[in-house]
């Protein structure tokens, strides 16, 4: 039956997600952020390529907790070289990039999850809204980065991997996962936007990778010169989670000073 919809279960997913004998995997993105502004022509900002280095770990009730690293650098978008500084189009300011590196980024998988059968190829579709308080809302040194008293985007997530693999118990990681990933989201605070109207956009698509080798060069470059952090998953969940608005909240003066992002990040 074409795009029957089937339940999986947690093992399942994590076998797609990452791997079920607590070995790291790592997924690989690239694609483009578009600025949406009421009344105003399509503008990409930035090109970007990241990565996630993962790993799941087995409780005894058939749960799991997950546990990554992930990266994602905003791309000049015509070189495709890395930017360390940005002219804000809008106000002209010419601005310090700081790029994503959220350690860690946390969850716990549990029961099914139901995903999209067409044959050989299987698709998990997450649709995913986050609403909560902005971390920096109430601080007023931040009210011309991200006054808004809530944070609220929406992410969309295809992830589509072998039928086969996924049914077979032998196979503990699934050998080709394909990612679909689209985000609509507020400004990011290091652009210094304020209450300025319009949203970011976000389209990208990536692989399942089984080593950094695989990783795209200009992150290679980083991870083995500046942030070796990220060549390893945690071994365990560090209950915590970081996102662009804590990390900018947590290096706020570094920013001011013009220091370069990611800062760097020693392995463990």
């Amino acid at each position: 039956m074409i795009n029957e919809v089937k339940e999986f279960d947690t093992k399942q997913w994590v076998k797609a997600r990452a791997s079920l004998d607590g070995n790291q995997s790592f997924l690989t993105w690239t694609g483009s952020i578009y600025a949406f502004v009421p009344n105003e022509k399509k503008k990409r900002l930035f090109g970007i390529a990241g990565m996630s280095v993962s790993r799941c770990i087995a409780n005894p009730d058939d749960t799991w907790e997950f546990t990554s690293r992930e990266l994602t650098y905003y791309l000049d978008p015509s070189t495709g070289e890395i930017m360390h500084k940005w002219e804000n189009p809008w106000t002209g300011e010419t601005l310090t990039v700081m790029h994503v590196a959220n350690n860690p980024v946390e969850g716990h998988f549990k029961g099914t999850f139901p995903a999209q059968v067409n044959g050989k190829i299987t698709t998990f579709v997450f649709d995913l809204f986050s609403t909560y308080p902005n971390p920096l809302a109430e601080d007023p040194k931040f009210a011309e980065y991200s006054p808004q008293a809530t944070y609220q985007a929406a992410e969309l997530f295809k992830l589509t991997v072998p039928t086969q693999e996924l049914l077979e118990p032998e196979v503990v990681s699934v050998s080709k996962m394909l990612i679909g990933w689209d985000r609509i989201g507020p400004w990011v605070p290091w652009m210094k936007m304020g209450n300025r109207p319009g949203h970011l956009i976000y389209s990208a698509n990536g692989l399942k990778v089984k080593e950094i080798a695989e990783l795209p060069q200009v992150l290679q470059d980083e991870i083995n010169t500046r942030v070796p952090l990220y060549k390893n998953a945690p071994k365990a969940p560090l209950d915590s989670d970081m996102t662009s608005w804590t990390y900018f909240k947590q290096h706020f003066d570094a920013y001011l000073a013009g220091e370069r992002f990611p800062l760097p990040a020693g392995e463990d």
